[in-house]
């Protein structure tokens, strides 16, 4: 297949993505919406319980927040374009592209990834506004760390979309899976240990907040750490990706693909 063909696949994706958005744009209005209502719930509630002693946390909020929402958005947008395509019984045309699924799939993570930094730099403004605090924001040092911390989230969006093929209703599962999300992204700031270099979010977070909170660049991070967070966020999106496709020909073997 030429390159323009791949651009041109990206740009159909990219396209059909936006439409879907502008189409549907109250569900995306209410997704912007949801995630500030679940900010501002955490950040007025916790000021009415613990006053002036949040504003040492407060940074870290923020900026746990901000990644929570870039993963958050990611995951649920990978896991529900599966699932949707299965609903409409299109996803059996996507097979059938002289793309492969596999392409496609690749040019709507894209997508996602993009559509998922902008949300949360679009919402992080807002937080900012709210607890008017200001921050490091330095895009050559936070994009980079933040696109390769979603990496697991669109791998576990590959897992789930794989389990909802077979098993269908699973959104309580998936809704269950947000609360681990919040635990692994804060754990940075509670615990120190070797096993926040193998668990997901949890090194990206703790990257994210010595360059926004402390003003790290890129280049003064820890090597070994960056070196650390590329091969956890590329572990799990391509192990994620790899059981999606045995789900996806388990699914296709027992003749329930498009059973919804």
């Amino acid at each position: 297949m030429s390159r323009t063909g791949h651009l041109g696949l990206l740009a159909a994706v990219f396209e059909k993505q936006l439409i879907l958005l502008k189409r549907y744009w109250i569900n995306t209005a209410m997704l912007l919406v949801g995630f500030y209502l679940f900010f501002a719930l955490m950040f007025f509630g916790g000021q009415a319980a613990a006053g002036d002693s949040l504003d040492g946390t407060l940074d870290g909020l923020v900026v746990g927040f901000f990644l929570f929402i870039g993963v958050t958005a990611a995951y649920f947008d990978v896991a529900g374009n599966v699932m949707r395509e299965a609903q409409w019984g299109t996803l059996e045309q996507l097979f059938m592209s002289p793309f492969g699924i596999g392409r496609v799939l690749l040019a709507k993570t894209v997508f996602n990834i993009v559509f998922s930094v902008l949300i949360a730099f679009a919402l992080l403004a807002v937080m900012l506004i709210t607890t008017d605090r200001t921050l490091t924001i330095d895009p050559v040092t936070i994009v980079p760390i933040l696109l390769i911390t979603i990496l697991p989230a669109i791998g576990l969006g590959f897992l789930f979309a794989g389990l909802s093929l077979l098993y269908k209703r699973i959104e309580n599962v998936q809704q269950l899976l947000q609360f681990g999300f919040i635990g692994l992204i804060a754990a940075p700031g509670a615990i120190d240990s070797t096993v926040l270099l193998v668990v997901p979010f949890s090194l990206g977070s703790g990257l994210l907040s010595q360059a926004m909170i402390e003003g790290v660049h890129l280049w003064q991070l820890d090597g070994w750490l960056l070196v650390a967070l590329v091969g956890n966020g590329t572990a799990y999106l391509l192990g994620g990706y790899a059981v999606f496709h045995l789900l996806v020909r388990r699914a296709r073997k027992l003749g329930v693909m498009g059973h919804y």
